[in-house]
């Protein structure tokens, strides 16, 4: 269980994050949603560390890992997919996969989760000697989910997926989400204005307004709350 407590965090004087509080139980997809700049990626951060909170904490599993450093926390088994992809783009494809497992030394293990992930995305395998930098949009955020298992994370956190892709690549990043849930009992924490995407696929919910969570429920409840219809909904695909 990864629970969030009253946490605040502030970027000189704006405060970005304002008591927010969310659980995050095993196994399960949870989302939060909510317009640009309503603090979704600055919750990510601050659970991995990348930035400071003023104050509140995050606990994992008993363990208060508030102020942890990144890689400590990434070695407990928390692993972001941020926004915007950031593969590498001179190396390739498989040479990506590798820096994804660089904390790791099982060899045959490492060996065994590359063929994982070329089999969870054959495009990978075709491209496999391809520079990073020379795949399509959809390809590279593929490349970025498929990196980030290779650390063999306990619960995988992804920041807008779905930013700038087709719906067609949309429709099948969302689909191993939740067959990487499924058949792996991962827990994951995605991140989405496109609400309507995420929330159907989401066991749990929250609805981040401006630093703060305004709704929560079921993924089926937030769709069909009139708020959520009205806000978010609307404007997703």
């Amino acid at each position: 269980m990864l629970e969030i407590k009253n946490l605040y965090v502030n970027y000189g004087g704006i405060k970005a994050l304002k008591g927010i509080n969310m659980e995050i139980p095993d196994g399960k997809i949870i989302t939060l949603v909510g317009a640009n700049g309503a603090g979704k990626s600055t919750t990510l951060k601050s659970i991995m560390h990348l930035v400071n909170s003023a104050s509140g904490e995050i606990i994992y599993n008993g363990e208060n890992i508030t102020k942890l450093s990144t890689q400590a926390i990434t070695q407990k088994g928390i692993v972001l997919v941020p926004e915007g992809r950031h593969v590498f783009a001179e190396l390739t494809v498989s040479e990506n996969l590798k820096i994804g497992a660089y904390l790791r030394n099982d060899k045959e293990g490492i060996k065994s989760d590359i063929k994982m992930c070329q089999e969870l995305f054959p495009i990978l395998k075709e491209r496999k000697n391809q520079l990073a930098g020379t795949l399509s949009g959809g390809e590279q955020q593929m490349l970025a989910f498929a990196r980030g298992l290779m650390t063999r994370p306990k619960v995988l956190m992804m920041d807008e997926p779905s930013l700038g892709l087709a719906p067609l690549v949309i429709k099948d990043i969302f689909n191993k989400v939740q067959e990487i849930n499924r058949e792996q009992k991962m827990t994951i924490l995605l991140i989405e204005q496109n609400a309507n995407a995420a929330l159907k696929i989401a066991d749990y919910g929250y609805v981040m307004e401006v630093g703060t969570i305004g709704l929560e429920g079921t993924g089926d409840e937030l769709l069909a709350n009139q708020r959520v219809k009205d806000l978010y909904l609307g404007k997703s695909s």
